[in-house]
């Protein structure tokens, strides 16, 4: 028998346990009737590849209707029955299905069951990618943003240190996240990752593992040497409940029980769910090729009959339950006739949404006020996420040891932790995937998170998050979830730092699209790009190069600059003349350009100084968006140009910007476009002497400055 659902449960309070079941029942035809259509009109169905819930049906449709309008959810992509569950029509799912241009969750760019949804009355669902283990670090970090603005809330943070608003006296169901999963995606180390943080701080979520023992023709047996359930046990303080994940009355009574934990604020829990898996695992990779008298296996777990039998048990008659298979036939088919018929997507919008527009259109604020002193870039920094912390009650900002009394290796964050608490300023384990990947989950949420990698050599574990989660959301929900996160990266050679803390890796950067770039070459730039990075509401890197930090490197010293006023911003994607030309000289047409960023800047001022008058810098500052307009006005100045650029010359982005002039840009050219940047080595040497002949250097510019003018 179904129990009593707890009172804080509203989706479920008081409602008869036949109509709950009959309701199931219905949805669970529905999501049937579904997979079969797909099946009979796969020539049409199996364009895009998809998959369904055939026969996780039971567990799906009892987790949905324990969800409630004030929760998030991350499914994955055999979740079409959850859907169902929480109010969706089939016809909004197989617009998703056919690509179509009403697809409510991303207009027909993603596929089937891949859901991102913001709707009055139903969780929220932010986007994500195709759910094999990815999404449980934003699902988690959902969960970490519920738990922090709850803390902001109790504590009546608000801007300025004005009391926050009375609260609710009727406040609604304490909000918690579902992270639906697969068994065999329970194995992906970012799950762990996962798991770790939730466990160390208790945080509001709900995994729910649906084992199927199948990962595509991969058995349980030859992909783990655990299920989930064992697994979770190495993770003390997570909640574990087994359920038959093929009967909903025993999915409900446990999912009931680990929502009902968790909305406690007892802390995480893992639902271990056994279902049996029906349908292919794709369109694409079809059950005859490789289940063999197994599916008959699974066949005897069918949920739909087994809901059938408990249904007539409980007093429903045949022929209402014949009534209701009818009633899901007729409206699947009938859904289907109108989406097949709905438009297809407009071409012309295919570039929309690659951005979130920009929050800072302009410079404002004052660059030099009178009186200020000069700065180190390392302290413009720390004085901007300070300011930040101290207005936006929804910043946070954590990584590796920014938090506690260090501050940051580089004291970037010192005593940040001291000032805000270790709610808003904390350590994370090693985890660089779960650093930057969890910063889609707390801006879904409302949090603004600002997160850092120690060192740039350690951000590649952080790719998989930032490239399938971060990057495409905006684009792939149609702009409902863009994701606001500024993530700090140390970056750059000096004085035998070595392999390992030495990289330089915007050229990777750049090859991801939906994320900015920003690269600041002192202290000013540094605490306006900052603070534009933090507003803007899309995810941009700052890549802030250590040997520029304390203006200690030789020919370093500029910078250092004065400090600008608090609330200083300048725009993202807009270029700066570090140095001009002397306008006799570009007069006389004997200048150049060196086209720049970061500590290239210094190497082009320093170098230029043997050619008084007859060098520009342009500082880039914004390596994505590109401040193109500007490159092209320098070009246009002066028709020699040298791309400088830290990295590795081969196959970078300073080579590709360089090829991009050369075609645009021929007709102006007085000479081929030079470029400048270090050996195409695969890491900096320890010793300062080799690692001087891998670098660029004022001298090594200064030669080619000479060869550019002298051509």
């Amino acid at each position: 028998m179904l129990v009593a659902p707890p009172a804080s449960v509203a989706a479920a309070s008081a409602v008869p346990e036949v109509v709950l079941l009959r309701r199931a029942y219905l949805l669970m035809h529905t999501a049937a009737e579904m997979a079969a259509l797909y099946e009979a009109q796969k020539t049409v169905a199996a364009r895009y590849v998809h998959a369904t819930a055939r026969g996780h049906e039971a567990v799906q449709l009892a987790a949905a209707f324990l969800l409630t309008g004030a929760d998030y959810a991350a499914p994955y992509y055999r979740d079409d029955a959850l859907l169902l569950g929480l109010g969706l029509r089939p016809y909004e799912l197989m617009l998703q299905l056919l690509a179509k241009r009403d697809d409510p969750f991303s207009g027909g760019r993603t596929y089937y069951s891949h859901p991102s949804l913001r709707r009055e009355g139903l969780p929220v669902i932010p986007h994500q990618s195709s759910a094999t283990g990815m999404q449980a670090i934003p699902a988690t970090g959902m969960a970490h943003a519920i738990q922090y603005l709850e803390y902001v809330k109790s504590e009546k943070l608000t801007a300025g240190g004005a009391p926050a608003a009375a609260p609710d006296p009727t406040p609604p169901v304490n909000p918690l996240v579902l992270c639906s999963i697969g068994d065999g995606a329970m194995t992906e180390g970012e799950v762990s990752e996962a798991l770790q943080m939730a466990v160390l701080h208790r945080l509001p979520i709900v995994y729910l593992v649906q084992d199927n023992d199948w990962g595509i023709s991969a058995t349980g047996e030859e992909m783990r040497a655990m299920d989930a359930y064992e697994f979770a046990a190495g993770f003390p303080g997570l909640h574990r409940v087994r359920v038959d994940g093929a009967d909903f009355v025993s999915s409900y009574n446990g999912l009931s029980e680990a929502f009902e934990h968790v909305r406690q604020r007892g802390g995480p829990a893992l639902v271990h769910a056994k279902c049996p898996l029906l349908g292919h695992h794709t369109s694409g990779v079809r059950r005859e090729w490789y289940r063999g008298d197994d599916l008959a296996t699974h066949q005897q777990q069918d949920p739909l009959p087994r809901l059938h039998r408990r249904l007539l048990q409980a007093g429903a008659l045949e022929k209402d339950l014949i009534a209701l298979a009818a009633r899901a036939r007729a409206t699947v088919a009938a859904d289907w006739a109108l989406a097949l018929a709905a438009p297809d997507p407009d071409p012309a919008t295919f570039a929309d949404h690659e951005f979130a527009p920009p929050a800072v259109l302009a410079e404002a604020g004052e660059r030099a006020p009178a009186g200020a002193d000069k700065v180190l870039m390392v302290d413009a920094a720390l004085h901007a996420v300070d300011d930040i912390l101290r207005e936006f009650p929804e910043a946070l900002f954590y990584g590796q040891d920014v938090g506690g009394e260090l501050g940051g290796v580089f004291r970037e964050a010192a005593l940040l932790a001291k000032k805000y608490g270790d709610r808003r300023v904390f350590n994370t384990p090693i985890q660089e995937a779960y650093i930057v990947g969890s910063t889609a989950g707390m801006a879904a949420v409302g949090a603004r998170p600002i997160v850092e990698i120690q060192f740039a050599d350690y951000i590649w574990p952080a790719l998989n998050q930032l490239v399938e989660e971060l990057s495409k959301s905006c684009y792939l929900s149609m702009g409902k979830f863009p994701v606001p996160a500024l993530i700090r990266v140390p970056v750059g050679a000096y004085g035998g730092g070595g392999p390992y803390h030495s990289g330089s890796i915007e050229s990777t950067l750049l090859t991801i699209r939906g994320i900015k770039v920003v690269y600041p070459s002192n202290a000013a730039d540094m605490k306006g790009l900052l603070r534009s990075a933090f507003l803007d509401p899309n995810p941009v890197v700052l890549l802030e190069h250590k040997g520029l930090y304390w203006s200690k490197v030789p020919g370093t010293e500029d910078a250092k600059t004065i400090e600008p006023a608090a609330g200083y911003v300048i725009p993202l994607g807009k270029a700066a003349v570090a140095q001009a030309a002397a306008p006799d000289r570009l007069r006389a047409g004997d200048t150049c350009v060196v086209i720049t960023y970061g500590m290239g800047v210094h190497w082009a001022t320093a170098a230029s100084r043997v050619y008084p008058g007859r060098v520009e810098v342009l500082d880039l500052r914004t390596l994505n968006p590109l401040d193109w307009e500007g490159v092209l006005a320098a070009v246009a100045r002066h028709g020699k140009i040298l791309v400088l650029t830290e990295e590795p010359l081969l196959n970078s982005f300073a080579e590709s910007l360089a090829g991009r002039i050369q075609t645009q840009c021929f007709l102006q050219l007085d000479a081929p476009v030079y470029t400048l940047g270090a050996a195409n080595l695969p890491a900096i040497a320890l010793n300062v002497e080799l690692e001087k002949q891998m670098l660029p250097s004022a001298a090594k510019v200064a030669k080619v400055l000479g060869e550019l003018l002298g051509y």
